[in-house]
């Protein structure tokens, strides 16, 4: 629409037609250059004409003043020819074409097209346009003859290398200025006519009709059989007869500015007036009729002749005579003539100043004139046809109003009383409310630009002191019921204007509702044009078959096709832009969901494009989101969007404003309208599709995946890593089953980056991932494609459709399989709903840094959520987040941004190569279980099986049990003592309850091909199953290039679990060890044992050893608990000794003793200082007991001389009658300090005797009891206790001897008893000591001896001791 100009009354309308093949670009440049051309200089008017018709013409030519031009896109509407007389200003007065010439074109072919069009445009009846001329533009220098001469009329050519076509074409529109002043004189010479001036009195917006009924005047002369006709578009008129001149009813004395004329108008564009009544007499025309209009009209052409003077002369006289009711609109006319004559005399002249003058603003007088005429316009009632006059008389008090508000707001927006306001009202330009003061003034329908802010808006008004409410309320009289009778085009011209005035002045409310009105009218006229195209050019096609039956002797219907024409699209975008910004002023953002061209050839790396970051930040910026504006108005203008896109119609569009509304309103949707918006938005998709539309519809349903799990892999196929390097290792139990955590240390900072190792997948095996969705909405939502977005290695999968139920978090299993090894790195998923574009969603890592920096975003979120109040339209959403602090900080900081960016990981996967598959094909176990005794050693057999396409190289077998979890987490807890932690390792290592001889076992498995392996399973008390791990691999790989081999491998695992009864049948208790006697030789008398029998034989032979101070016993009870008897059999393998062994029956419920005799154990000192070993390698932890040195001594000696104990004397079981059998084990068994005394040989031996010597001086033995454990002596009598020591030990000692007497009361004794010197004794040497002894008393005695050695500490001191005992009695 063009735009409304302040002072269009002083403007002549120039319509530019575009005339033949001329290209659009082409049009628009030359039409750009004619349009620069908005005034010319009176000066530069030219003419030869020098009678009447020069009235308009300028007095000389140094004539100051201008001819204002306007360069309107269409012509007047038909409707708006009664208004030719009232308003010339409003018509085209001047018509130019625009063509371009080739050389294959023809100038008459061009001046028939621009006649054609001219007809076109203008009917037949109009009196406009009143000059006219086609401009011709050479396209190249040798084109066509440029010398027309006389055959061309109305055709001027520019040749293409002319200079200065911009100053020719200045010259060519002057001359066509000064042909419609000739014409306006013409015009105004047939009003001034009795006729005229009685015809221009009939009727309120009058009109002349043609000339043929037109009643001929009765003072003519007779050679004037009638007037004469008016002259063609591009003829001038005649005016020069003395007898027309002198026809003029006017009394004034004319000169050559106001010279009479005469001719009558020709046509009328309305119905003709009716003509005066044939009965009426001749001479009383004109004479009844006021001059009042005649000189209005005078008066415009004046104005539009740029001779100001003048014009507000004749609109005075004007205004004077009218009188009656029917000139009120003339009055207002003349009024508003009038308030335009200031304004174009300010333009002109170099006075103006901005603000004011005096105590009265210099456009007071200005808005009092408007002000009146407004009130005129208003209160008009028209007599005859109210219909047609109703309508003009609206579009007049409409464009009065507007004219009135367009005067406030220039001065308002151009700072007052100037030239820039005179600019603004006289060449607004394309962008009337874009002035140089409002540089940020956003035009009514954009949606991007920037508004002014409210304190640059007060400030015009502090400047100029008019308000933005005085221009508002001004304004606001154009609104109303008499819209109604405007025509269409004009009242959407009226209230656009309106809209683009009130967004201007920051009611953008106003605005919007206005715009919404516009909206009603151009959909009106849509549909409309629609159905009357619908009705002028339906077609309907036969089909060309007829039906006949003969039955019936009839014809039948004939059969007919309905081709339905395109709909045309030109001007959707510009509708729907105004739909777009009326709900965005609400609150509610249409293009929420974008849409897409899934043509265009960059689409996909514009979406590669695109930044992460905001996509990551969207759900933070929804949770922060405030509502704005009333649910209810907000739902019913999207409603209204809607039928809008439809109407259009524009189904991309429809869906489009659906899916925003959807996804912005859902939590305050009803249940009904989230179906309706959700089945409309379906609906509008397939019909576009159905169409061939090349549009589509983003993603729009928020973010829709929650998260992405990758479902580990079995654990048969699970492949792990493992390095080259452990291959040329040697295999070690120890460490894998005693550590339990293979890491040496209690404590490794490594250990937390396991957790976030990468998922391994296998190279074209595949695999599983889970996404979550979610729905938020009521109704369910249906995906038409959903797959996985990878980088990195190739990567299969099949794109699956889905129905998330509603309002729920829902699960969906994606299969796919990588292609080839390396880097898997799953970015997100492509989500692609019915009908919609693909779209991906990436989801990053939830690695700390994205955590931390997730939480300060959400942080500086809340913290700015009403920490500052919002006015008005500033409380969107879009416009909140636009003005947070950490909003603008984010997109002012880069380095933070690419920083940022940098940080985001997602899920990676590493792909190895393939790898081959094993299965367990059978078992020798039936059931998985098996049941053994407790020692002893059963095998299981596994057949395996490989049943890939890859051979296996590599097997290596670990086992588990139920045992091994307590006693690692015993050991892991470091509670036990230093005894306890070393049973619990060696019962893990040297008793496991699975084995194997990988050295005898087969190590290759072609494909296809099965193999045994042959498991060791021993019954271990406590254990209750246990598994048998295979794990195997494909190392020795032939390499594809030179490239270097890689230093790892993977293997993997298969696991046979096993059921595990072991039963307890015997217990060993009451280990013990005592020194050897020559009691313990013989069979005791409660033994149930014969002497005679085969047993009692072999134990006294067994018993029956050497020099007894070298041995010891070994003695044990073995209890049997279950309900079998077992053989029970010890054994004894000493180095130095010959082998021997003793088997005792252990009847079911009983316990034996065992006894069997062992020789002494000597080990040397670096051998007992040694500490207690550990079997694993752990980490060292200080033991948490305090022991003195000595008590550490003695716990290492206990500790090594144990160990040498169990590897000589061992334990088996054999089941009586059976073949089963088994090891007995000793661990259990704790020696105390007794027992390392009587099982390790002394440092020092002490051998303690009596004897007698007789007359001659021999020693004779003190005889002894039977069992030879006591000393017989007699009472009061000399003997002698003979103490020998024999240093056994591997250096000299140098000893001293103590003697101990009990009780020394009732013996008598010669010497000393204690520190008796022994002397320096070598290796093996030995040393006796007599000392004479007599019992006093009879009874029994015990002595003891203490040998020390000199040197060492008190504790360490004593290193031989012996006892006796005697028994004193009378003869």
């Amino acid at each position: 629409m063009d735009p409304f100009t302040y002072a269009s009354l002083a403007q002549i309308r120039i319509l530019l037609l575009p005339v033949g093949n001329i290209r659009k670009a082409t049009f628009e440049r030359w039409a750009q250059d004619i349009r620069s051309i908005d005034s010319v200089r009176l000066g530069d008017i030219t003419t030869d004409v020098k009678d009447e018709r020069s009235r308009f013409m300028p007095n000389h030519q140094l004539a100051s003043g201008y001819l204002h031009l306007a360069y309107p896109s269409h012509p007047p509407p038909d409707s708006h020819a009664p208004l030719s007389l009232f308003r010339t200003s409003d018509f085209p007065l001047v018509v130019i074409g625009i063509a371009s010439c080739g050389e294959n074109d023809s100038l008459a072919t061009i001046l028939t097209h621009f006649q054609t069009s001219l007809h076109e445009v203008f009917p037949q009846e109009s009196m406009f346009p009143l000059a006219s001329n086609c401009f011709v533009f050479e396209e190249s220098d040798s084109t066509t003859n440029i010398n027309l001469g006389d055959h061309f009329p109305g055709l001027v050519v520019i040749p293409s290398v002319m200079g200065h076509k911009k100053t020719y074409v200045g010259t060519l529109i002057a001359d066509l200025c000064s042909k419609v002043l000739v014409e306006l004189a013409t015009v105004m010479q047939t009003l001034e006519s009795p006729l005229g001036n009685e015809y221009l009195n009939a009727t309120l917006f009058p009109v002349l009709p043609p000339s043929s009924e037109l009643p001929r005047s009765l003072d003519d002369e007779p050679r004037r059989d009638s007037l004469p006709l008016l002259p063609s578009h591009n003829s001038q008129p005649e005016l020069t007869s003395p007898a027309l001149r002198s026809k003029s009813p006017l009394g004034i004395k004319r000169n050559s500015t106001m010279g009479p004329g005469l001719l009558p108008s020709r046509h009328s564009s309305l119905p003709m007036s009716p003509a005066l009544p044939p009965k009426k007499r001749p001479t009383t025309i004109g004479a009844a009729s006021s001059h009042g209009r005649l000189f209005k009209v005078l008066a415009d052409f004046f104005l539009l002749a740029g001779r100001l003077e003048e014009a507000s002369i004749w609109y005075t006289e004007a205004i004077v005579l009218f009188k009656g009711p029917n000139d009120a609109p003339w009055h207002a006319s003349a009024l508003e003539g009038l308030a335009t004559i200031p304004v174009v005399e300010g333009w002109a002249s170099t006075h103006g100043v901005n603000g004011t003058s005096g105590d009265k603003d210099p456009w007071a007088d200005i808005v009092d004139k408007l002000n009146q005429a407004i009130a005129l316009y208003q209160k008009t009632i028209p007599t005859s046809e109210p219909e047609a006059t109703l309508s003009l008389l609206a579009y007049l008090y409409c464009s009065s109003v507007l004219r009135h508000s367009t005067l406030l707001y220039s001065v308002w927006s151009s700072k007052g009383w100037g030239p820039l306001a005179f600019t603004t009202m006289i060449q607004p330009g394309p962008s009337p409310f874009l002035p140089a003061t409002l540089p940020n003034n956003a035009s009514p329908t954009s949606a991007s630009s920037a508004r002014n802010s409210y304190a640059a808006l007060e400030r015009l008004t502090s400047i100029t002191g008019i308000t933005r409410a005085q221009i508002a309320a001004s304004l606001s009289q154009a609104h109303g019921p008499w819209l109604l009778h405007l025509d269409a085009r004009e009242r959407v011209r009226t209230l656009e204007y309106m809209a683009a005035m009130y967004g201007s002045l920051g009611h953008v409310r106003k605005e919007a509702y206005l715009l919404r009105e516009v909206l009603g009218c151009i959909m009106d006229l849509v549909v409309c044009g629609r159905d009357e195209r619908a009705a002028g050019s339906a077609r309907v096609l036969s089909a060309g078959m007829t039906a006949r039956n003969s039955s019936l002797g009839g014809n039948a219907a004939q059969g007919t096709v309905g081709i339905r024409e395109n709909e045309r699209t030109e001007g959707n975008e510009s509708i729907l832009r105004i739909v777009k910004h009326v709900c965005r002023v609400h609150g509610v953002d249409l293009e929420a969901v974008k849409l897409v061209d899934l043509n265009a050839p960059n689409r996909d790396s514009q979406q590669s494009e695109a930044p992460e970051d905001a996509e990551l930040d969207d759900d933070l910026l929804q949770s922060a989101r405030e509502p704005f504006g009333w649910p209810e108005l907000q739902i019913g203008i999207i409603r209204e969007a809607i039928a809008v896109a439809e109407a259009l119609p524009d189904y991309p569009a429809v869906a489009q404003f659906s899916l925003s509304s959807l996804k912005l309103l859902h939590p305050v949707m009803s249940p009904g309208d989230q179906h309706h918006l959700y089945s409309t938005a379906s609906r509008a998709l397939l019909t576009a599709k159905r169409r061939g539309d090349r549009r589509a519809i983003d993603y729009w349903s928020g973010k829709p995946v929650v998260s992405i799990e990758i479902l580990p892999l079995p654990i048969v196929r699970l492949p792990i890593e493992k390095p080259l390097s452990i291959l040329s290792q040697a295999a070690a139990g120890t460490t894998s089953i005693l550590a339990g955590v293979k890491d040496p240390f209690l404590y490794n900072p490594r250990k937390l980056m396991s957790g976030q190792a990468k998922t391994v997948l296998v190279q074209n095996e595949p695999f599983d991932l889970v996404i979550t969705l979610q729905n938020p909405y009521v109704f369910d939502l249906d995906l038409q494609s959903l797959q996985l977005s990878t980088s990195g290695v190739s990567f299969a999968s099949k794109a699956s459709p889905v129905i998330v139920p509603a309002n729920s978090f829902h699960p969906v299993t994606i299969s796919g399989k990588a292609l080839e090894p390396g880097t898997l790195i799953i970015r997100g998923c492509i989500v692609q709903a019915p009908g919609g574009a693909a779209r991906e969603f990436v989801l990053p890592l939830s690695t700390e840094e994205e955590e931390e920096r997730r939480s300060c975003r959400r942080s500086a979120l809340e913290c700015e959520v009403g920490r500052s109040k919002h006015a008005g339209l500033d409380s969107r959403y879009w416009e909140k987040s636009s003005k947070r602090g950490s909003t603008q900080v984010g997109t002012t900081s880069s380095s933070t941004a690419a920083a940022a960016k940098k940080t985001v990981r997602f899920l990676e996967c590493t792909v190895v190569p393939e790898q081959p598959l094993l299965r367990i094909r059978r078992t020798s176990l039936t059931h998985g279980a098996v049941m053994l005794y407790n020692g002893e050693m059963s095998t299981i057999r596994i057949t395996l099986e490989n049943v890939s396409s890859l051979p296996v190289d590599l097997i290596r077998l670990t086992f588990d049990d139920s045992t091994i979890a307590p006693a690692q987490q015993a050991l892991a807890e470091g509670d036990l003592s230093v005894f306890d932690t070393y049973e619990t390792e060696y019962d893990l290592v040297h008793r496991p309850v699975f084995t194997w001889d990988s050295e005898r076992e087969p190590q290759k498995i072609d494909p296809g091909h099965k193999r045994v392996i042959t498991v060791n399973c021993f019954g271990k008390v406590g254990c209750t199953s246990g598994a048998i791990h295979v794990s195997y691999a494909f190392v020795h790989r032939p390499q594809e290039s030179l490239k270097e081999p890689s230093e790892v491998f993977y293997t993997r695992q298969l696991s046979y679990p096993v059921l595990v009864t072991v039963y307890h049948m015997l217990e060993c208790q009451g280990m013990d060890i005592l020194s050897y006697s020559g009691a313990t030789t013989t069979i005791s008398a409660d033994d149930d044992l014969d002497e005679t029998t085969p047993e009692a034989k072999a134990r006294k032979a067994l018993l029956h050893v050497g020099d007894i101070a070298d041995w010891c016993i070994f003695s044990i009870e073995v209890r049997n608990t279950y309900g079998l008897p077992f053989e029970v059999t010890f054994e004894r393998n000493q180095e130095g000794v010959e082998h021997a062994s003793i088997t005792s029956l252990v009847p079911p419920g009983s316990t034996s003793r065992v006894v069997l005799p062992v020789k002494k154990i000597s080990l040397s000192e670096e051998h007992i200082s040694q500490p207690i070993p550990m079997l694993s390698d752990r980490q060292y932890v200080v033991s948490a007991s305090k022991l003195s040195p000595a008590e550490e001594r003695a716990q290492r000696e206990l500790f090594w001389y144990r160990e040498e104990l169990f590897k000589v004397v061992h334990g088996r079981w054999r089941e009586n009658g059976g073949t089963r059998a088994g090891d007995l084990s000793l661990r259990q068994q704790r020696m105390t300090m007794p027992m390392l005394e009587a099982l390790r040989v002394e440092t020092a031996r002490v051998r303690m005797t009596l004897v007698r010597y007789d007359e001659e001086g021999n020693a004779q033995p003190v005889p002894v009891d039977p069992p030879g454990s006591k000393y017989l002596p007699q009472p009061n009598e000399f003997v002698y206790l003979r103490t020998s020591i024999i240093n056994l030990s591997p250096s000299e000692l140098l000893l001293t001897l103590n003697l101990t007497l009990e009780p020394s009361d009732h013996v008598v004794y010669q010497g000393e008893l204690l520190d008796i010197p022994i002397g320096r004794l070598a290796k093996g040497e030995a040393h006796e000591v007599e000392t004479p002894v007599a019992f006093v008393a009879c009874g029994h005695f015990d002595f003891a001896a203490e040998v020390r050695a000199l040197g060492r500490p008190r504790e360490s001191s004593l290193v031989g001791h012996g006892k006796m005992r005697i028994a004193v009695s009378d003869p």
